[in-house]
């Protein structure tokens, strides 16, 4: 498919390609050599042909030059070929690469498996995480460690690094050895400390290749940065996918004469910058595609304004932002991997053409799922699911006789339309049944494209207004072969007013890679201080970097290189590192300051204020290289043969078929102007036109209007489709909430950690939407505000802020501290809804630093109790309140203070910012919809919980009726104190309820292990948000369905003088191992948070550490992470090391701790700390006497234990499950954590048929019937990073 255009590209007279080569289509534009331009578009793969790239050439020549061309192909007038590829992102993504090895510092062989510990799905009983990429493992008998005052351990060496172990090279060279007698010949090397000392990767590469492997990727190489993590998941990315690539361009040179000696050959680097095939490597592929997109929409978009990127395909949705320059990222995640290299800032949406439409308890869903190419939407025929294409085709915006005949069994045949109404009748009769309603085909369709359109909306407020910039003033630059059908709603929800067309639209990213410049991205670590004495040293390093990217670019012919150079630049003490360049980017370090200015105005556009008086660490720095391509263009008019020609179709919009125009875009004359509603056909794309829109013919294609459009007239009644995107919009205010919590507060707990939680509740008090889901937080915070309407009646009034944490009010442990402010609208004297943040602050007083006391006995002994207290009073912010309630508790003997009043103020304030955040979109939806439209679907999105918790009590009742003959489900578990937790579970088989009753439970213990009401509800919320299986709205709604007992002054409902620092951190993980049994869902995981604090009065480090998962009827236990209530990050080792006096000595997986079974537990961790200086160990842990249970005959997981080894006398002690102890240098701290129960006895015939049966259940659970079949699109970029950031916090 293909079209001429003139033009005046290049000077040069030969041919120019540059293609995409996507997942189903390779994308072509090429300029010959009497200057027209060719566009041309094929399936990237076909038995016709071996590669797509090369048969698009060999083809475009052909029919250029008048005669069928054959293989090899000729060069001689090939000027150059730009390439974007998938290779590396498919590879990657269907772990199809080269077989390697990962060669690590000795104690570190399961560091990648265990990564950061988090599981990327919370609700995921499986904790399914991505499997490494390597197949072997070599420890590396090696040490180096940082310099560090006042070390007991090296107190001669305060700076710089110290070589503790030099490099076993003869152990190196047989463990090499071995790798190579088993076929491997890739390997990636990432040691500790490396981005710093490289010595030692370069002693391994040296005796590697003079053992003859092909590839070999040093982390500091591939990567100068800290964190071993990332750096090591990056070099066995590149060691993984570079030999993949390189073998995929021998193949493609193969087909040209010569290999294609003489042609320039470039290849699309993840961050929109060409480099050399022979530089084009693995870690820097994985956005080849993508980023050409982005360099074609701000390359031909209209200046002078901010862009957003919007590039719809079959399987997902890429947005981005593009304001004057690219916005980067540095770390991301791609398919599980965590990629540390320049890339450009683009997220995938998991919305596009394949995605499949559901209807799953009152609520429309698109996606995550996608049909794919194949078997691809219902209406290719072959079997497929309904998706947004299949609607978009029974709406009449897409035309069958503008597809070709390639569908079918068969490929041979047309779109069929007939089977997508089919299936949308079907589905239809269905919505209908269930709302007793009487909604047409194209009223069930059209709603789903909605709520598509509303998915696609949500990423974009992130990267607009989240950030600080309003979404309303940005131009919509829409590309792609499905954006157009949905861009003019996209743009009319999100308040823009422009949407831009390029008339290369349907093949941008392969136009865009024309445009790119020739890029050189090299950086080093450096580490030191922004201060005079060092910028001597930081010019140096520049000036080595900046020559590098000279020759590297004069080498490719580039005599004129622009150089853009960038300091990574923090305050010390944060992880907020930013990328910082000085007004003139070639400057050195002097005093004009540019650094440090553009540094501390980025930080406050970021976060809203500055840290004056913090040093400013410079931790790398980076230059980026660019050789233009000076390539120019003139545009051209589409019509210069054909007179516009217009066919009068049918399309449907909300209230009915409208009479509209079909418009060939090749038609249209330079100045044409079109009304909407019509469609404007592309070769290769549709574009349509909403009423109240209009497009207008310019050089570079179509510039679309967009008029404001009166709200929609909603009434309270439910409407199935906008309950679906209420859900988006209530979600998307949580969010926001949250972007503004984390910009705004100053602690690293907030800030970094994302330990916080946003929410929204109704008049009543009731949880609407909170976001992101942390599920200790889960439920909770609707006690607290409950509480504090009950507690405070009538005396609420504007502009009052409320402040509470005490466990009475519905807190869950002190140092979470909950605001929450009431939000009143004109004319009505109550409050209409509430909005609350509930953020972790690091120090509110207490008996030890940190505020978590392994041996408090009560509550004064954890910090500031607070019942109710109004922290913003007609407007006014009470500091001096506050500062009084949080030093109280240094009254009290033994007791301090809040030991840091500046952090928790600034906090306080940032979570103030943060709820008039949420009042104020919420009150634009008020404003909107109405009031009483808004309350009602607040209500109506509660009931939808309700009833998804419903039909999973009826099955649960169903299921336990049939294998016991009762509705009744018992269980209990113990503490490590011997304090059991009892539970009894009365089943509704009817109505779908049950009575969870927890009498029998022990009285509250003297310890800290008493959890507060409000954490069984979490805990409940979080248990059957597992067992439904799939997204539901987690609100007040799913507790309405279940009647709690909990005995009063009970461990689950303590006195309020109880101490319950441990009940937060440790309890409840057994109360979810309670009702897990009870309901036989899967074996106990470890059931522990392994809570490990280290310190002095100078400051401390807190951390949590994972441990096994419990196994189930269908999958084995995973090893090594973080379950149930808690989904924690752990600080990187280099990290902890170098801002800590301690040394990670071993972290790695404890061998045979899971349980035994059918399917096993997942094991435990072993992890050793070194303490350089004289601190206090803190341990708060439980199953150190009570074994993780095995469920159907499986074994028990293995008991946790914590040692201390002495380093004065080697004695081993056993320090039990809490303590707080002196620890002095060289003692060594060794971490046995739990692991998980086993399922099932493999010779047990019985259980074989439990497990069926248990597989059957599942699999009839409401809303499966999809899952599974369809593979889910995986969410990217740097708002998914965020999302899945918070979700581990």
């Amino acid at each position: 498919q293909h079209y001429f255009i003139q033009s005046n590209l290049s000077s040069e007279m030969g041919y120019k390609f540059a293609i995409d080569r996507g997942g189903t289509f390779t994308d072509v534009f090429v300029e010959y050599p009497d200057k027209s331009q060719h566009v041309y578009k094929l399936l990237s793969e076909d038995y016709h042909y071996r590669d797509a790239p090369s048969e698009a050439i060999r083809r475009l020549i052909s029919r250029y030059e008048g005669f069928e061309m054959g293989y090899p192909i000729e060069t001689k007038n090939i000027d150059w070929i730009r390439m974007g590829t998938t290779v590396a992102t498919n590879a990657l993504l269907e772990r199809k690469g080269e077989p390697m090895a990962f060669c690590v510092s000795k104690g570190f062989k399961d560091l990648l498996h265990i990564g950061n510990q988090a599981r990327p799905s919370i609700f995921d009983l499986t904790c399914k995480c991505p499997g490494v990429l390597y197949s072997n493992v070599v420890e590396v008998d090696e040490r180096v460690i940082p310099g560090k005052e006042n070390c007991g351990i090296f107190p001669e060496n305060s700076v710089g690094v110290i070589v503790e172990q030099q490099l076993d090279k003869v152990k190196l060279t047989k463990n090499l050895i071995n790798l190579r007698n088993k076929g491997i010949k890739s390997i990636a090397v990432a040691l500790m400390h490396s981005y710093c000392f490289s010595e030692h990767e370069l002693e391994v590469e040296k005796i590697a290749l003079e053992l003859g492997f092909t590839n070999i990727s040093l982390s500091h190489k591939v990567m100068e940065m800290i964190k071993i993590v990332p750096r090591g998941h990056t070099a066995c990315a590149d060691a993984y996918l570079t030999p993949h690539i390189q073998v995929y361009l021998k193949g493609f040179m193969s087909n040209f004469r010569d290999n294609l000696k003489g042609v320039s050959l470039l290849f699309m680097q993840s961050d929109g910058g060409l480099t050399q095939a022979s530089t084009f490597t693995g870690s820097h592929a994985i956005l080849s595609g993508p980023a050409g997109g982005v360099v074609g929409y701000a390359q031909t978009s209209p200046t002078g304004v901010p862009l957003v990127g919007f590039d719809m395909g079959g399987t997902s949705t890429d947005v981005s932002r593009y304001a004057g320059k690219y916005e980067h990222v540095f770390e991301t995640t791609t398919a599980g991997i965590s990629i540390q290299a320049p890339q450009l800032d683009i997220n995938t949406v998991a919305a596009g053409g394949g995605s499949c439409l559901v209807f799953r308890a009152g609520l429309f869903v698109v996606g995550p799922e996608s049909a794919g190419a194949n078997p691809g939407p219902a209406c290719y025929n072959k079997g497929g699911p309904l998706t947004v294409t299949d609607a978009n085709l029974v709406l009449g915006r897409l035309r069958p006789d503008h597809f070709p005949c390639i569908f079918g069994p068969g490929e041979d045949e047309p779109l069929n339309e007939a089977a997508a109404r089919e299936k949308f009748a079907v589905l239809t009769e269905e919505i209908n049944g269930y709302l007793k309603r009487d909604m047409s085909v194209e009223e069930v369709a059209l709603g789903f494209i909605e709520v598509a359109n509303e998915t696609m909306c949500r990423p974009i407020r992130a990267l607009t207004q989240a950030k600080g910039h309003d979404t309303s003033q940005h131009y919509l630059a829409c590309f792609g072969g499905a954006g157009g059908q949905h861009a003019c709603s996209i743009a009319r929800s999100l308040g823009m007013r422009k949407v831009h067309v390029h008339k290369y639209s349907s093949i941008l990213s392969a136009y865009g890679i024309a445009l790119a410049d020739v890029v050189h991205d090299t950086q080093r670590h450096c580490g030191l201080k922004f201060e005079e004495e060092n910028w001597k040293q930081i010019n140096m390093m520049m000036e080595t970097l900046r020559e590098e990217c000279r020759v590297k670019l004069g080498e490719q012919g580039f005599e004129n290189v622009h150089l853009t150079t960038f300091l990574h630049m923090r305050y010390q003490g944060t992880d907020c590192a930013l990328m910082c360049s000085a007004s003139d980017p070639s400057s050195y370090l002097s005093n004009d300051g540019s650094y440090l200015e553009t540094f501390e105005s980025n930080y406050k556009t970021e976060f809203g204020f500055t840290l004056s008086g913090r040093d400013v660490v410079v931790d790398d720095v980076r230059v980026r290289g660019v050789g233009k391509s000076e390539i120019n263009f003139k545009d051209e008019d589409y019509g210069r043969l054909k007179e516009q020609q217009e066919k009068e179709i049918q399309i449907y919009f909300a209230g009915g078929y409208h009479k509209s125009k079909l418009v060939e875009l090749k038609t249209l004359k330079l100045g044409s102007h079109i009304t909407g509603p019509a469609i404007v056909l592309d070769e290769n794309s549709t574009i349509l036109l909403e009423p109240g829109s209009s497009a207008e013919m310019t050089s570079s294609g179509l510039e679309i209007t967009i008029e404001e459009s009166s709200s929609k007239a909603l009434t309270t009644d439910l409407d199935p489709i906008q309950l679906s995107i209420f859900s988006h919009r209530f979600m998307s205010t949580a969010e926001q909430m949250g972007r503004v919590l984390q910009r705004t507060s100053i602690s690293v707990n907030i800030k970094e950690r994302l330990d916080f939680s946003c929410a929204m509740f109704d008049s009543a008090g009731g949880l609407v939407a909170n976001a992101p889901h942390i599920p200790v937080h889960l439920g909770a915070m609707q006690e607290a505000v409950q509480f504090q309407l009950k507690h405070c009646g009538d005396g609420l009034a504007e502009g009052d802020v409320l402040l509470s944490n005490h466990p009475c009010a519905g807190g869950s442990h002190l140092p979470d501290m909950t605001v929450i402010t009431p939000v009143f609208f004109p004319g009505i004297s109550k409050p209409v809804f509430f909005v609350a943040s509930r953020g972790h602050h690091a120090d509110i007083g207490g008996l030890t630093p940190g505020s978590m006391p392994p041996t408090s006995q009560t509550l004064e002994d954890e910090g500031a109790a607070i019942y109710s207290f109004k922290l913003v009073e007609n407007g006014v912010f009470n500091e001096r309140g506050v500062t009084e309630i949080l030093m109280a508790p240094g009254k009290i003997p033994g007791n301090s203070g809040t030991r840091n009043l500046a952090d928790n103020i600034s906090d306080l304030k940032a979570q103030v910012a943060a709820n008039q955040k949420g009042i104020l979109l919420i009150q634009e939806l008020m404003r909107e919809y109405g009031v009483e439209v808004v309350q009602a679907y607040m209500n109506h999105i509660q009931k939808t919980a309700e009833l998804s918790v419903r039909e999973l009590m009826k099955t649960v009742s169903a299921d336990t009726i049939a294998r016991t003959g009762k509705s009744e489900l018992v269980a209990s578990d113990q503490l490590d104190d011997g304090s059991p937790i009892c539970l009894r579970v009365a089943l509704d088989p009817v109505k779908g309820g049950a009575v969870f009753d927890f009498t029998g439970t022990s009285p509250q213990v003297i310890g800290n292990l008493n959890a507060p009401r409000a954490i069984t509800l979490s805990a409940i919320i979080y248990c059957l948000r597992c067992m439904v299986g799939y997204d539901i709205p987690l609100n007040q709604g799913c507790l309405i369905p279940i009647q709690t007992v909990i005995p009063k002054g009970s461990v689950l409902d303590p006195n309020s003088g109880a101490a319950v620092i441990g009940g937060n951190v440790l309890t409840s993980q057994r109360i979810v191992d309670v009702i897990f049994l009870a309901f036989s869902s899967c074996a106990a995981s470890q059931g522990c948070m392994n809570n490990i604090t280290f310190g002095s009065e100078e400051g401390g480090y807190y951390e949590t550490v994972g441990g096994g998962a419990g196994a189930g009827p269908h999958w084995e236990g995973r090893s090594g992470v973080h379950t149930h209530m808690t989904n924690t990050r752990i600080t990187d080792p280099e990290i902890i090391e170098t801002r800590y006096p301690v040394l990670v000595d071993h972290f790695s997986l404890r061998p045979g701790s899971g349980g035994a079974g059918l399917h096993r537990g997942g094991d435990g961790l072993v992890r050793k700390l070194r303490f350089r200086r004289p601190l206090t160990l803190c341990c708060l842990t439980e199953r150190r006497s009570t074994a993780p249970y095995g469920m159907n005959g499986g074994g028990e997981g293995a008991k946790g234990r914590n040692l201390l080894m002495r380093a004065r006398d080697g004695q081993v002690v056993n320090l039990g499950g809490k303590c707080a102890v002196k620890v002095s240098p060289g003692d060594v701290f060794v971490l046995e954590t739990p692991g998980g129960g086993g399922w099932g006895c493999p010779d047990n015939e019985k259980t074989h048929q439990s497990e069926e049966r248990k597989r059957s259940r599942v699999d009839a659970m409401p809303g499966n019937t999809t899952h599974g079949k369809f593979p889910r699109v995986e969410a990217t970029g740097s708002v998914a990073q965020y999302v899945r950031n918070q979700e581990s916090a």
